[in-house]
């Protein structure tokens, strides 16, 4: 596992310094409203003030300090020290407090039980080998009655080739494969390049957030597509291949819910 986290901790630093997609830092415009920013699909009620959040790989100086500028206690945890050092800079240059860790999604063991009301991550569980073990982290450090926002990729969309054939896009990977993908020649929206990355099948991405301890609220499949696109290109692409899942799960008290699941209903 520390190979894995060695090598993608790298990509990312890189990533960085080279500017390339996911690394940019928040605008002005979404400065001059925050909480719109980053509340896209609603999930968000009743607004930050005072609130405690983790942006859980979610480094790179966009989504962390939109948050704090809405009022919130904002914690990030990155595996890339230059995407925390991005959101150290944006916060001072807005004169914002952020706590700043470098370290992995599945070791959260330097925070607290129950530290958190809000738990966001953008797409990023696609480069850990076990997604159960991230899950297993949040509900820990996640108060219950909290929420835990996430983005993921799509088993379909890891599986799928980068580009079509003259029939279409072929399904290459097997959706069981346990190890890392193979590596992609040439830049492409949905992978990033020389990250290893992992399939995790829906069973482990939606029925593991479920045995962790959350009731799942919403879902959501984020429209990329567009009719019409470049063949290859990556809107081309999503018309035909969902490349994210987006889910809203409440952190429930897991041992009320077993109760309630074995109590019998008697009927007459």
């Amino acid at each position: 596992m520390e190979i894995v986290q060695d090598h993608n901790r790298q990509v990312w630093n890189e990533r960085v310094r080279q500017g390339l997609l996911h690394t940019r830092t928040a605008s002005d415009d979404e400065f001059k409203n925050p909480l719109k920013a980053i509340n896209g699909r609603g999930w968000i009620t009743g607004g930050l003030e005072g609130k405690h959040v983790l942006c859980l790989a979610g480094g790179g100086g966009l989504q962390a300090p939109l948050y704090a500028a809405a009022g919130a206690h904002v914690t990030v945890v990155d595996i890339s020290q230059e995407m925390i050092d991005q959101d150290n800079r944006i916060a001072q240059e807005r004169c914002l407090e952020l706590k700043t860790i470098v370290g992995s999604m599945d070791d959260l063991s330097m925070i607290a039980n129950g530290s958190f009301d809000l738990v966001t991550q953008p797409v990023s569980t696609c480069y850990v080998p076990n997604i159960l073990k991230v899950y297993d982290e949040i509900s820990r450090v996640l108060r219950v009655g909290g929420h835990y926002l996430s983005q993921h990729k799509q088993p379909i969309n890891l599986q799928s080739a980068p580009t079509p054939y003259s029939n279409g896009y072929t399904v290459n990977q097997s959706y069981y494969d346990k190890g890392p993908l193979p590596p992609l020649t040439g830049d492409f929206e949905h992978r990033e390049k020389g990250a290893l990355e992992f399939i995790h099948r829906l069973e482990e991405m939606i029925g593991g957030l479920c045995r962790a301890g959350f009731v799942i609220e919403d879902l959501a499949e984020p429209h990329h597509g567009t009719e019409g696109a470049e063949p290859g290109t990556f809107r081309h692409r999503s018309h035909y291949i969902p490349p994210y899942l987006a889910i809203k799960a409440l952190r429930v008290d897991i041992s009320s819910v077993k109760q309630a699941s074995s109590t019998k209903i008697i009927t007459p």
